[in-house]
């Protein structure tokens, strides 16, 4: 007897243990998928270009970021749980439909802008391996992309096929630092702020891409979508959280590796790809083949992603079912997906002029979304007790004010310079 109750009080032991791990994982769905999505071919690109003109010296504005994402991300997720509508139908009601119209539509064009970057990052990361043709496999994963809309369930596939290149590009990168092994020493002094001279442009550009309020919006969008499909009411602290560190986790895990070999050898780097290129004759085939996985799966993620959330978001602003099972948004996403394609393969790159309409419109919405979730977030007949506490609030201001500086200092390069 003595013994049975030892198993008994065992198994009652590490029950709530595994049902709490299994609860965790089932959460990850949409803080993964926003990792996933913000951390696409060109974020690689900036990130890996920090750490190859700057070294190690800029590890610290990662960590700043993601706080900011995080406090933004968080306040995404409880709006999703708290609202009974979305959020473009919750500005729809407190500021009048041409105010969603804006935002879905304005997002919608950033997103089809942005696609042919996407497009071209899956291509080269595949073709570079085996030395085979790009279009080819841009036209291969844009179909493979559009084939998954017509699965029943698309979200459950959507949220396992993130995690499964989420856990790619972990592991690429992991692998690629063993490979590399920085020093300890210099990654510790990364961490303490400072700014290079000439940084400032880059150091804008990153923040701008790691704090994507655009990719917090949506995360409201990826709750609802997962409690419709769970019924699930909780874990969106944890789910969300756990995204948001693995996105900080990939850039850390890039920058360093762009430290360690591509500033050490005075090495340039224009793309993601070169990265790649400098480990080859270093390293070997082998590593560089890793890397280039690492690639691919920011890149698809983000061609499934950025068409996903352009293809929502403008089915909900002019006011058709927004869930990923209706006709409408996967229409929608196909078409983000359909040009995104076609310029990449038509140019072979995104052209600057898109590039700048993209910027354009993305200057004048960031702000605002920023705000309309500040408000929302502390509007208690929405939010009841979820809404924003007063540290969140004291955290969130900054951002808003850091938001609404990257808003200025663009808007200068863009059209005073």
């Amino acid at each position: 007897m003595p013994n049975q109750e030892i198993i008994s009080n065992s198994t009652s032991y590490h029950k709530p243990r595994t049902q709490y791990f299994k609860h965790w994982f089932a959460s990850l769905g949409p803080g993964v998928i926003t990792a996933a999505l913000v951390f696409g071919p060109s974020k690689m690109t900036i990130t890996s270009k920090l750490g190859a003109d700057y070294g190690f010296s800029l590890l610290w504005i990662v960590v700043l970021a993601i706080f900011f994402m995080a406090i933004f991300t968080h306040m995404g997720a409880r709006i999703g749980i708290a609202a009974q509508e979305s959020l473009l139908g919750v500005i729809r009601k407190k500021w009048g439909k041409i105010s969603a119209i804006i935002i879905g539509l304005g997002l919608f064009l950033v997103a089809t802008s942005f696609q042919a970057g996407n497009a071209i990052g899956v291509g080269i990361s595949i073709a570079e391996i085996n030395n085979s043709s790009i279009p080819m496999w841009i036209i291969l994963f844009n179909i493979i992309g559009i084939v998954l809309l017509f699965f029943r369930g698309f979200y459950k596939i959507l949220e396992r096929l993130m995690i499964l290149l989420i856990a790619l590009m972990l592991f690429s990168f992991i692998v690629t630092l063993f490979f590399v092994k920085p020093s300890v020493e210099d990654i510790i002094t990364g961490f303490v702020p400072s700014l290079p001279a000439g940084s400032i442009g880059l150091v804008i550009a990153f923040f701008a891409s790691c704090f994507s309020i655009v990719g917090a919006f949506y995360q409201s969008y990826l709750v609802q979508e997962r409690k419709k499909n769970t019924l699930a009411t909780d874990g969106h602290r944890n789910g969300s959280m756990t995204g948001i560190i693995m996105l900080g986790l990939m850039s850390a895990m890039v920058m360093i590796c762009a430290a360690a070999v591509l500033h050490a050898e005075k090495l340039p780097v224009n793309n993601a790809s070169d990265m790649a290129r400098a480990l080859e004759p270093l390293f070997g085939r082998y590593a560089s083949s890793l890397f280039l996985m690492g690639l691919f799966g920011a890149s698809f993620s983000s061609l499934i992603g950025n068409a996903t959330l352009g293809g929502t978001l403008i089915a909900d602003a002019f006011g058709f079912d927004y869930q990923l099972d209706a006709k409408a948004v996967r229409f929608f996403i196909a078409l983000v997906m359909l040009f995104g394609s076609a310029i990449a393969i038509v140019f072979g790159k995104l052209p600057l002029e898109l590039i700048v309409f993209a910027q354009s419109v993305t200057i004048f919405l960031v702000p605002f979304i920023g705000i309309a979730m500040f408000v929302i977030s502390n509007d208690t007949h929405i939010m009841g007790t979820l809404v924003n506490t007063k540290p969140t609030n004291f955290f969130a201001s900054i951002g808003l004010i850091v938001l609404i500086m990257l808003a200025i200092s663009n808007a200068n390069e863009l059209f005073l310079k």
